[in-house]
């Protein structure tokens, strides 16, 4: 494979983009900053196919990513192959506003391969190349200019690994059939809904410290307000206030500003500086959370009623039982919530359809409606079906009274 320098003009990366505009697929990563600012400080791309690589510099004088944007934007043909890139995608959607696609996830994939969950980087290719990756360079600051010989050939590697591990990863997918399974999984990693930042949803993000109607309007203006506080001064929200703060405030508003000093969390200046005033018009304007708006009622000790709960529970054991014997990552098939939706008779659940009914739901199904129970063959749990018996006829009736 042809490594290529450190791209660092838009003629080089044209001329990249263009020769993998003809792959059918390429691998995907970046390295960013992020501790001190709101906005993801892009400082490197990395990209491959089969036959070259390349790391971008985008913080390059004079570059203009373009090139890069259309190809995994609007390039339908190429395949963009990450691992765990959601905080990738997201990065890509804050300067398009649009989303790679279409889009393949290796750390998705191998849920539908085996059992692993979160599978992490390094063990990917340990499992499918078998060596270890050298992580030394994973906590550099990579904003840092000149980037060293070793950043660049650890940046590199993330994506020759990974152009290596695809199309085997892809291959058993096609040998088991289970290549659908992942349709609506990647299509969801796509979805640029995931990555709007919509300060007005900004709350839904917090402990509601209640569900008073005025609390939590209080708690939306607060939180909208932080995000815009955040994004002009581009720092993390919580450099402008935590978490627990901000709940606070909503559940205990100050009357006035001076009383901002007796506050936890924020600094005795707030009482006279220009954001208390600005924090204070907020709640004076704040107006209560409107009734379509309101969060559902926190479920409370065990909703399903006992019974309920124990059905739920075997549930979660035919899950742990169907996922080991297919090897396949649970939580691709089905969640705790929706398992307990099922056992207090919900039907219209995604469990319930498709591949995951054939592959776990129908079984689910029965077991709830009693025809399906577990037994102990040579020490290990296995589903039984329960035959019911037959009705006697009714000439066995007369006879046995």
């Amino acid at each position: 494979m042809k490594i290529h320098d450190l791209i660092t003009t838009t003629a080089a990366l044209e001329d990249l983009c263009g020769r993998l505009a003809t792959s059918d697929f390429v691998t995907v990563d970046t390295e960013f900053m992020r501790e001190n600012t709101y906005w993801p400080e892009l400082c490197l791309v990395q990209i491959a196919n089969t036959e070259e690589a390349a790391a971008i510099d985008p913080l390059a004088d004079g570059i203009d990513l373009t090139a890069l944007w259309d190809l995994l934007c609007d390039n339908e043909d190429v395949l963009k192959v990450f691992h765990a890139g959601g905080q990738d995608v997201e990065i890509v959607y804050n300067f398009t506003g649009k989303t790679p696609h279409p889009i393949f996830d290796t750390q998705i994939a191998m849920m539908a391969v085996s059992q692993s969950e979160q599978i992490g980087y390094a063990n990917l290719v340990e499992s499918w190349l078998g060596f270890t990756v050298d992580k030394g360079a994973r906590f550099t600051d990579w904003s840092r200019r000149p980037l060293t010989d070793r950043q660049i050939e650890y940046a590199i590697g993330d994506v020759t690994h990974l152009s290596a591990i695809f199309p085997k990863l892809l291959k058993k997918l096609f040998k088991t059939g289970r290549g659908v399974w992942l349709d609506a999984e990647m299509e969801k990693l796509a979805d640029p809904a995931n990555y709007a930042n919509n300060a007005d949803e900004a709350w839904q993000r917090i402990r509601a410290p209640s569900r008073n109607a005025t609390v939590l309007g209080r708690l939306k203006a607060l939180a909208a307000w932080r995000e815009g506080e955040a994004q002009h001064k581009n720092i993390p929200r919580g450099r402008i206030m935590r978490d627990e703060t901000l709940a606070d405030l909503a559940s205990h508003p100050p009357k006035a500003q001076g009383d901002l000093v007796k506050v936890r969390g924020l600094s005795a200046a707030w009482k006279d500086n220009d954001i208390g005033k600005r924090l204070m018009k907020v709640l004076e304007k704040a107006e209560p959370l409107p009734t379509d708006e309101m969060p559902d009622k926190p479920k409370r000790g065990a909703p399903l009623g006992k019974e309920g709960a124990l059905v739920a529970d075997l549930l979660k054991l035919l899950l742990k039982i169907r996922a080991r014997e297919i090897d396949v990552a649970a939580r691709l098939l089905t969640r705790s919530d929706e398992m307990e939706a099922l056992a207090a008779g919900a039907r219209d659940l995604p469990v319930l359809q498709g591949w995951r009914y054939e592959v776990f739901g129908k079984d689910a199904l029965e077991l709830v409606e009693g025809r399906l129970g577990f037994g102990v063959e040579k020490g290990r749990l296995k589903m039984t079906r329960i035959e019911e018996e037959p009705a006697a006829s009714s000439t066995e009736a007369v006879s046995a009274e």
